[in-house]
């Protein structure tokens, strides 16, 4: 399939061959959802934790006289019960990630690609290079070309003018080719790749 590369001005300048096999598949909600999952509880720093009674630090000394006070008895003032005791069945440090085979998370990212060239929302710019940096004159440009949420995606590297001129835009985000997944896709309404890009993600995914 074919699609139309423009500029920044909203002018074709050429023609992008686009492989079906990256671009052209049927997306299918469960392989995404499945993949998604996996990114977000990857992405979890699980080093949320709490004291046990063994982790508060204090002397195993009985709290008060067992008898003549008018309370219940009670042994250490660390129990779970006792005000600055320590937590039961409380969260403990520990690894959230989940294992989703390679196949699986390549089928995904195609799916997503192709999900954005299937709603017409998958745009191909010829660079992503500017002259200088300017948020207000790239905002104007992306107003220009209907574009309010959106994921840029350049070569490994990436132009710095682009990069600082998009870093304050809502809903706005850059990324180099390696750094291309799913939820990123996802999360925004388009997709706009560089020439450069298209290549190195067909590359990659072939």
């Amino acid at each position: 399939m074919q699609l139309d590369i423009i500029n920044f001005d909203g002018k074709a300048v050429g023609k992008v061959d686009l492989q079906d096999s990256i671009f052209g598949i049927e997306p299918r909600a469960d392989i995404l959802h499945r993949v998604v999952t996996w990114q977000r509880a990857k992405s979890r720093a699980g080093t949320h934790a709490v004291k046990t009674v063994s982790d508060v630090e204090g002397s195993g000394k009985k709290a008060f006289k067992q008898k003549k006070t008018g309370n219940a008895r009670q042994g250490e003032k660390y129990n779970v019960h006792m005000r600055g005791g320590g937590v039961v069945h409380g969260p403990v440090v520990r690894d959230h990630s989940i294992d989703l085979p390679k196949k699986i998370r390549s089928l995904g990212l195609k799916m997503a690609l192709s999900s954005k060239m299937k709603d017409g929302n998958l745009i191909v710019i010829d660079s992503e290079k500017l002259s200088a940096t300017k948020t207000n004159a790239f905002a104007k440009q992306l107003k220009k070309l209907d574009i309010n949420s959106a994921l840029f995606v350049g070569a490994s590297d990436l132009d710095g003018n682009f990069k600082k001129s998009a870093a304050n835009i809502k809903n706005i985000d850059v990324l180099p080719t390696i750094g291309l997944n799913v939820l990123d896709i996802l999360k925004h309404e388009k997709l706009v790749l560089t020439a450069d890009a298209v290549k190195a993600v067909e590359a990659r995914l072939a």
